[in-house]
């Protein structure tokens, strides 16, 4: 007995004639691509909008906080027996403590440069992490990557330093958390897939879901995250500062964790309805409305130059996502 094959990366099925299934497919890979756009591109804005517009000085701490949304949320969800997780046992969590100190600061480091650098110019300096990963893979696990690969991240590293010297609103400070911010993003990316097969090992069901990883990070970051906020004196700013006994300024916090958790459900959505290829290209196309978007609503001091290079920047992120798609083909 034959089944019929959906290809979810072209949308077709088995059957030629079978329409209403391919525009169910394409519907759901539409919703899921708006809803995986949306939130990320939301997130960033909703974190600069707390950090710069209110001036929010505890970085940690809206990470903190962030996380902790994301841990009620999702142990609430499994309560409910909508979503399963593998129970956070000694042996996982110690497996998993080395990469999650990765993790948190690569969302400290995140959060700070945020702060100082404007979206669009994050946005682009980002792409360094791409560098830096590929060079990674190559010393750490011999991979070689094709000529259209280096190419893309040339035009990356260019975009990226052009934009630095014609940035009008450039700070010493953000660029330096953003460095090494791209560092812990490659440095948790490069060890991830390792440390995800040794803790399948150390599961219960020998696997490990997108709901338990966002589960044991969140989980893990508070107690560091905490630590952490103390050790930068963040707990005399929240102590004095005016902003936690406003209303309004809570359910931008809590907005910001729910988008969050959002990112990790609409991805994994999105990659599900699609495939790898169409997700990595989407990430680096979105990147184009969120930086515009940054500009505008942040009324972000640009010139011709500076645009230019963020443009290069992100056509570079694209060029780079279609040869990646290329290199795996």
């Amino acid at each position: 007995m034959k089944h019929d094959v959906v290809d979810l990366e072209d949308g077709k099925t088995g059957k030629s004639g079978d329409k209403p299934l391919q525009r169910k497919i394409h519907n759901r890979a539409l919703l899921s691509g708006l809803a995986y756009c949306i939130s990320s591109c939301s997130m960033i804005l909703v974190n600069k909008f707390v950090l710069s517009s209110y001036n929010f000085n505890a970085g940690i701490f809206l990470m903190l906080y962030q996380n902790f949304v994301s841990v009620i949320i999702v142990v609430v969800l499994n309560l409910m027996g909508l979503i399963t997780t593998e129970p956070l046992t000694l042996k996982l969590m110690k497996v998993w403590f080395p990469v999650n100190v990765i993790f948190v600061g690569m969302l400290i480091t995140s959060m700070f440069s945020l702060k100082y650098i404007n979206v669009a110019m994050v946005t682009v300096l980002k792409n360094v992490t791409n560098v830096i990963t590929a060079v990674g893979e190559m010393y750490l696990f011999n991979k070689q990557h094709d000529n259209r690969v280096w190419a893309a991240l040339f035009l990356m590293i260019i975009s990226a330093v052009s934009g630095g010297i014609t940035d009008l609103s450039f700070n010493a400070v953000g660029y330096a958390w953003q460095i090494a911010n791209c560092f812990l993003t490659a440095s948790y990316s490069l060890t991830l897939r390792k440390t995800m097969d040794t803790a399948k090992q150390v599961t219960q069901s020998g696997n490990l879901n997108e709901f338990s990883m966002v589960l044991l990070n969140n989980t893990l970051s508070l107690p560091l995250g905490l630590l952490l906020s103390f050790s930068f004196n963040e707990m005399d700013y929240l102590y004095q500062t005016p902003l936690l006994r406003l209303p309004g300024f809570w359910m931008v916090m809590t907005l910001s964790g729910l988008l969050g958790l959002a990112i990790s459900f609409t991805s994994m959505w999105f990659l599900h309805q699609t495939g790898a290829t169409t997700y990595s290209l989407v990430g680096s196309l979105n990147k184009i409305p969120l930086s515009i978007a940054g500009i505008v609503l942040f009324n972000v001091p640009t010139s011709l130059q500076n645009s230019a290079s963020i443009l290069f920047g992100l056509v570079a992120g694209v060029v780079f996502a279609r040869a990646k798609m290329r290199e795996k083909s």
